[in-house]
């Protein structure tokens, strides 16, 4: 099945922080996403979340993934947020409650073929057990 998505990400970068090391922290998640800086904030976009898939495998949060892309998904797009630290380190944390002093890496992802459920299940597919399982 080919996917089609537009997956745009913005991070504030505070006084405090350095440009470099936001924007690192967005590529290790999303390492082909193009990354512009503004005033007080990076936008980056990239049409694929191989990446961030293969490191929800790796770090056995597929539910909690599962989780929150549905818990803000509306149509044909779906959001979420990472912290930026994690990030930074490679690690996909989502962000849930209230965010986190310096920001959180805000990412919306629009499905543009096929669907937001079999994109979901593509990236994260639903768990038995805390293995994936086969929907096709």
């Amino acid at each position: 099945m080919i996917y089609s998505i537009d997956v745009q990400i913005t991070a504030p970068v505070h006084d405090t922080e350095v440009t470099d090391r936001v924007a690192d922290a967005i590529r290790n998640l999303f390492p082909e996403a193009e990354v512009e800086t503004h005033p007080g904030e990076l936008l980056a976009t990239c049409h694929s979340m191989d990446h961030l898939s293969e490191r929800l495998h790796e770090q056995a949060i597929l539910d909690s993934a599962r989780g929150a892309f549905f818990a803000n998904h509306e149509g044909d797009t779906f959001t979420f947020d990472l912290k930026k630290q994690a990030a930074f380190r490679g690690v996909v944390n989502f962000a849930v409650g209230s965010g986190s002093e310096l920001g959180d890496i805000h990412v919306r992802v629009r499905v543009n073929e096929p669907d937001v459920e079999s994109f979901v299940d593509h990236v994260a597919p639903p768990t038995e057990d805390g293995r994936p399982v086969d929907t096709s």
